[in-house]
């Protein structure tokens, strides 16, 4: 299958911090996730996926465009969809103006043809009904909904989205979750977040980075099996654990390599992507 992305040695650094290290990837139809600790260069590489800031040292390829060059910047950002961590909304805009500006940046030039592409997302969204809706009045959820629609203008091909459900309420986020399954039927997204329930429920593919890197690469079945016989329920907390937290029913759930004759438990898809940060000498926490 051809590639929507496909990158090789992308390295960045801000002044002392090397945000990319040699990280290569390829990117293919359906929902990638993306996890890793604060500070991992997850949002770092999701701008240079978006042209939003240029690589170090690294070439790649988005949509069979080149960024590295100005007709082949144009061409991506004319397929992409993103939908940043913190959306820049002007919040007297309504809905329909907000997502009328974006597809005007698209260059969307024919207005009739443009305010039919800004009411299809915001149906595709569910938000028809508040679509004149000033934005400084809507609720938290039906902003990133807002957002999502800014992102979908123009049916693109790659579709980037950095902690899109943060801050969401558990209905809201079931609700966003859905738009995401939707959104990745046909084309490539990319899902960064700190949510591993997003990942195991939405996603057929995940990576997940620290330090820069990509420490993982795999379907979400194969970093929970990294956990297989390291997860194990005890009456105390264990010293000896990577990460151990007391559970609804009062024994402590423990992560790491178990003594014998531990009580072992079938693990998730969180055990394993903390058992890799260990791997990787990022931080653990315990709760």
């Amino acid at each position: 299958m051809t590639p929507t992305v496909s990158a090789s040695g992308l390295s960045l650094r801000f002044g002392g911090t090397q945000a990319l290290d040699e990280v290569s990837l390829r990117l293919t139809s359906g929902v990638t996730g993306l996890l890793g600790p604060n500070g991992a260069g997850k949002t770092t590489l999701l701008r240079v996926l978006a042209t939003a800031v240029p690589p170090d040292r690294g070439a790649f390829t988005v949509l069979g465009q080149d960024p590295a060059t100005a007709a082949g910047r144009q061409e991506v950002r004319r397929r992409l969809g993103y939908l940043p961590q913190t959306p820049g909304f002007h919040p007297d805009f309504s809905a329909f103006e907000f997502v009328d500006y974006v597809a005007i940046l698209k260059e969307l030039t024919d207005r009739g043809a443009r305010h039919r592409e800004v009411r299809r997302v915001l149906d595709e969204v569910d938000l028809a009904d508040v679509r004149a809706k000033r934005i400084k009045k809507l609720s938290g959820g039906m902003r990133q909904r807002v957002a999502l629609a800014a992102a979908l203008v123009g049916d693109p091909g790659f579709l980037v989205l950095d902690e899109p459900t943060v801050g969401l309420d558990p209905e809201q986020r079931m609700r966003f979750r859905e738009l995401i399954a939707q959104a990745g039927e046909g084309r490539t997204v990319l899902l960064s977040t700190h949510q591993t329930e997003d990942v195991a429920m939405l996603c057929h593919r995940v990576l997940v980075m620290a330090g820069g890197r990509i420490r993982f690469d795999g379907t979400p079945a194969e970093l929970t099996a990294r956990a297989g016989g390291r997860v194990w329920s005890s009456t105390e907390r264990d010293p000896g654990a990577k990460a151990g937290w007391r559970t609804g029913t009062g024994t402590f759930r423990n992560v790491g390599s178990p003594p014998a004759g531990a009580d072992l438990l079938e693990p998730t898809l969180e055990d394993g992507y903390l058992l890799t940060l260990d791997g990787a000498g990022a931080e653990v926490a315990a709760a």
